[in-house]
């Protein structure tokens, strides 16, 4: 269970671009306590650098500032690599509604730049955030690889188009490439600020600060919220994966729904506050519901998730209640 048992040759450097962003600089953490080497990448636009500080005197540590839009970059960040996990990228998907051309240039040129890059420079693993949104409509669940909908804005366009890109280096390049889908990921130092943070650590914040929350739609929305720690599992996992695994795409979750509104009451209870929320409109692009088949992830990674999210979530609360 988890991943502390992991073990990869002594020596081993990872590379984490976006390093120092919310899921990045977990991995960064989690590598650095394993005792192994890591090279972070980050342009430090939606990334902060006080997510890696804390890393800077860390002798097996070392950052790069700089942009995967830029390919002397990536290259540059590849040499002597053993694995890649590849986390830059733009999120939200009302964001990329807006600003199509950027995430199209920064989340599908840029992981193309990675791979070519990972390539040249003869990396062993190549792993690479996906995410749930590419299922779009397709309104079964659980949400099973293989069987996906109608994209429905351009920020699941640029993780299918990752994917696809990521299936051609695996075949024509022989780079082993892991594709991880994320379902809603959430835990410490994920970013509570801003018009298009996301949910938990927003509420949470509001209701530390007596602002009433707004939620979007009815509340009756499901998700299948996935804390850091399992994801942070199935990237290490993935590294050590088969061949045979390789130049596909993984749900990476817990497995469970949740719904929107018995969390916010559930944080209400866990806070000791009594706020009632105020509903807003359905926000565009959103899917309604998103839980996830895990044993594909199970039968080919390893992958064995042991943070349910009654587990995460007391944990997230306890590190928001310190660090906010």
């Amino acid at each position: 269970m988890g991943y502390d048992n992991i073990v990869f040759p002594e020596g081993s450097l990872f590379l984490v671009t976006g390093g120092a962003g919310f899921i990045g600089s977990n991995l960064c953490e989690a590598i650095l306590k394993l005792g192994y080497k890591v090279r972070c990448l980050d342009d430090l636009s939606t990334g902060k650098q006080k997510n890696v500080d804390m890393f800077s005197d860390n002798p097996n540590y070392e950052f790069i500032k700089g942009d995967i839009k830029d390919l002397d970059t990536c290259l540059k960040a590849c040499d002597g690599v053993d694995y890649v996990l590849n986390q830059a990228a733009w999120g939200s998907v009302p964001r990329s509604i807006e600003i199509p051309l950027f995430y199209c240039a920064n989340n599908i040129t840029g992981t193309l730049n990675m791979l070519e890059a990972a390539r040249q420079k003869n990396v062993k693993k190549f792993v690479y955030a996906s995410s749930s949104s590419v299922y779009g409509d397709e309104p079964n669940l659980p949400k099973l690889e293989g069987r996906e909908g109608n994209l429905l804005s351009p920020y699941a366009l640029t993780k299918m188009c990752d994917e696809e890109w990521a299936k051609q280096y695996t075949r024509h390049y022989g780079l082993d490439t892991y594709g991880l889908r994320y379902f809603n990921v959430f835990g410490r130092r994920q970013e509570p600020d801003g018009a298009y943070a996301a949910v938990i650590p927003k509420f949470i914040k509001q209701l530390l600060n007596g602002t009433v929350p707004t939620i979007n739609g009815d509340g009756k929305q499901s998700r299948d919220f996935t804390y850091i720690e399992n994801v942070i599992e199935a990237n290490l996992k993935a590294c050590l994966a088969d061949h045979s695994a390789a130049g596909e795409a993984y749900n990476i979750a817990y497995g469970g729904r949740e719904y929107l509104i018995d969390i916010y009451y559930g944080l209400t209870k866990s806070l000791g506050v009594d706020v009632e929320p105020v509903f807003g409109p359905d926000r565009a692009g959103d899917i309604k519901h998103s839980n996830a088949d895990i044993s594909k992830a199970k039968e080919k990674l390893g992958y064995s998730p042991d943070w349910s999210f009654e587990k995460g979530i007391a944990e997230a609360i306890e590190w928001y209640k310190v660090n906010l």
